[in-house]
């Protein structure tokens, strides 16, 4: 079986990681080897910038290098081997949370983000992304109180919405690749969605 490349997005209480062991169950009883991973991370020196990224005062541009450092990183050690050998990587964020937290939050400047996106990843984008939307207002009373907020968690509800815009942003550019995921439903419902879409794809 050729391997996939599926991430999942969406800002911070929108359910999003909650899915992707399910994800991973539906695929393994289809026969499928699963690798599941997320950025920032998945290697020893990527969650070592994890940590930096998400806990250390810096401006965007430095955090914005030091995820696609990490990203290259998880790219050469996880994902393409993984992909190669015929596994489903699925990735808890990739790129898309970038152009939507650092350009969209953060207001970087999105040409910048696109030529670090062809450096660090060439050719390679995800064959699915599940977008789980919510209204960031709703997100943030899901996450409250959850756990110490990082340095993106902390954030203002302005900036959510405009990470939401990110997202949707997007999504109108690579259509063929996301699907939206309505996450204000019932958790089995939102779940029904999910497998939907893999099933679509034959999955």
């Amino acid at each position: 079986m050729p391997g996939r490349f599926i991430t999942f997005e969406g800002i911070d209480g929108a359910g999003k990681s909650t899915h992707i062991e399910a994800v991973a169950a539906h695929l393994r009883e289809r026969g499928h080897s699963v690798v599941p991973t997320r950025e920032p991370g998945g290697t020893e020196l990527a969650e070592a910038l994890r940590k930096l990224v998400l806990h250390t005062p810096m401006d965007t541009l430095t955090e914005t290098l030091l995820i696609f450092a990490a990203r290259h990183d998880h790219i050469a050690n996880v994902i393409t081997p993984s992909i190669s050998r015929g596994a489903m990587v699925l990735c808890d964020r990739f790129t898309d949370a970038t152009f939507a937290y650092q350009g969209g939050g953060r207001r970087f400047d999105a040409d910048v983000l696109s030529q670090l996106e062809t450096w660090v990843q060439g050719d390679l984008q995800p064959d699915l992304t599940l977008w789980f939307d919510l209204d960031p207002a709703l997100a943030l009373g899901r996450a409250a109180g959850a756990r110490t907020p990082d340095r993106f968690e902390e954030q203002d509800l302005s900036f959510f919405e405009r990470v939401r815009a990110g997202y949707r942003t997007r999504q109108a550019r690579h259509p063929g690749r996301f699907v939206r995921i309505d996450a204000a439903q019932e958790r089995g419902d939102v779940r029904r969605q999910v497998i939907n879409a893999l099933e679509a794809r034959g999955w």
